[in-house]
């Protein structure tokens, strides 16, 4: 291997790390623009130097591990809380990033097969491939939608909110294409080529106009009062309670205690995913005693807790959100559907526990899949809430949460603290902010070891309760809007920015090659 070869690999490494500084919680946007400016103007020299498709495939692979090993090391910490994982640490930390990369590898390798000699049409050529492959990252094997360009935005509110119209993945596309804009501009071919870099300035702009617009709107919309008080409880409760034996007892009578009920207050409690160590559904009534001291007929509670049902001797268990009321009836329960690989399911299980694996979240088997994912309806008097479930890694996934829209808030429980004091807690939370501007909806988030919050549907954070701090926050009050054009076409509006951005790549080839 020559050395400009070594040169080359490494630069593309570089770049891929450096690119992770402008994600969350650093947020260094300019840097975008550098490295993604830098990998398109790499990518467009070399192509025209050499015929080596494997080459061209290495090439993103690199940008991506780079990209990948920096930004998602927190993955690892998992691993560190159950000694029969330690193992496997220094593979995770290599083998998640490797793979992810694939896919990156994949975009280079298409931009090489498709490559046009004009700059502005290989311009629109690789945004449409790295828009459409990440969608696709985000969809097949369960999805892992997980630190998108996009979400260096995420202190741009005002930019953001265009998500409630383009969702997510449309506004990753927008985000590439606006910072690879500077590489179009210093490798132009003709003034046409300027032109559309200032269409994206100007496009970004726009969106900061309908941002500022829409902030001006809620701020002047009405506050509508709610029957009861929502408390979201958020809690700093160490992993050991599921390795330490601890006793149940003491983890909810602090959970009471933190949660301060009132007995003349109505008020809905939220407890985090998971959050009491051995109790599931059918063992958390013996503790019924313990409840009634404290809370009546005025309290209502939501949290995370195992359930399980037997179906022809065949059990059956799941990552559960459920309702119950102050003598812990269950009112209502959601059965996660979106499971994470290898901490609460273990893909080709029957062969992986010959070899000692097992799933992180519990010690019998691997969680089923819910069935459904139905809006949970709490009726009081002669007004009702309503919210749609949500549990910890669901919150991440643009497009395909729900189907109907009618509903008051979403609800997210999560527990973070297999991520320890990483980036990772903060990176999760981030994407609640996306989900209630692409659904119009708050996000009431309730976390251990995380980030609890009540974020409005433009994404600003009214209250919260900080990473590695304990505490609840109140919604007593909420302004309703309408719904968004995200929330009732879902990525098919992606799907029309694809056909757009194939029109302009062809129409700009054709009219380059005249």
């Amino acid at each position: 291997m020559t050395k400009k070869l070594y040169i080359e690999f490494i630069f593309l490494i570089f770049l891929g790390c450096t690119t992770s500084l402008g994600l969350p919680p650093f947020n260094y946007i300019i840097i975008n623009f550098i490295t993604l400016s830098l990998l398109f103007t790499f990518l467009i020299k070399r192509s025209k130097e050499t015929k080596n498709k494997k080459i061209f495939f290495f090439y993103g692979w690199l940008f991506g591990f780079g990209y990948f090993i920096t930004n998602l090391y927190w993955i690892s910490i998992s691993l560190t809380f159950d000694e029969s994982f330690k193992f496997l640490i220094p593979v995770t930390l290599i083998l998640i990033p490797a793979f992810l990369a694939l896919f990156y590898g994949l975009i280079s390798y298409l931009f090489f097969i498709f490559k046009t000699k004009k700059v502005i049409s290989s311009f629109f050529l690789f945004s449409l491939i790295f828009g459409l492959i990440e969608y696709v990252r985000g969809s097949i094997l369960t999805g892992f939608p997980w630190n998108l360009i996009a979400y260096s935005f995420s202190n741009h509110l005002e930019i953001l909110n265009i998500t409630s119209i383009i969702g997510t993945y449309g506004f990753n596309l927008f985000c590439i294409s606006l910072f690879i804009s500077p590489a179009v501009f210093i490798l132009r071919d003709t003034r046409t080529d300027i032109w559309v870099c200032l269409f994206f300035l100007l496009l970004t702009i726009t969106f900061y106009l309908y941002g500022s617009q829409s902030k001006k709107g809620f701020a002047e919309a009405k506050r509508n009062s709610i029957d009861y008080k929502v408390r979201v409880i958020g809690s700093n409760i160490k992993l050991d309670r599921f390795y330490s034996n601890i006793n149940p007892i003491a983890a909810i009578e602090d959970l009471i205690e933190l949660s301060e009920p009132d007995k003349n207050e109505k008020i809905i409690f939220i407890w985090p995913e998971g959050i009491l160590p051995g109790i599931s559904q059918e063992k958390i009534v013996d503790y019924k005693w313990l409840f009634e001291n404290h809370f009546n007929e005025n309290h209502l509670l939501i949290l995370g807790i195992n359930s399980k049902s037997v179906d022809e001797d065949v059990v059956k268990y799941f990552n559960s959100l459920s309702v119950y009321d102050h003598s812990l009836n269950l009112l209502n329960s959601y059965d996660k559907i979106n499971l994470v690989p290898f901490g609460e399911f273990l893909p080709l299980e029957k062969i992986l526990k010959n070899i000692g694996l097992k799933t992180l979240a519990n010690n019998y088997q691997s969680y089923s899949k819910g069935n459904e994912r139905n809006i949970i309806k709490i009726s009081s008097n002669n007004s009702s809430l309503s919210f749609l479930p949500l549990i910890c890694y669901e919150i991440i996934y643009s497009g395909n949460i729900f189907k109907n829209s009618d509903f008051d808030f979403i609800v997210n429980i999560s527990e973070d603290g297999w991520f320890g004091q990483s980036v990772g807690p903060k990176q999760h939370f981030i994407h609640s902010i996306y989900r209630a501007i692409e659904s119009g909806k708050y996000v009431l988030r309730s976390a251990n070891n995380g980030i609890s919050a009540i974020i409005n549907p433009l994404g600003d954070i009214e209250q919260e309760v900080s990473f590695n701090k304990t505490g609840y926050i109140d919604l007593s009050q909420f302004k309703k809007t309408q719904p968004t054009v995200f929330s009732k076409y879902g990525n098919k509006v992606f799907g029309l920015i694809i056909l757009l951005y194939i029109f302009l790549f062809f129409s700009f080839n054709r009219i380059n090659n005249e």
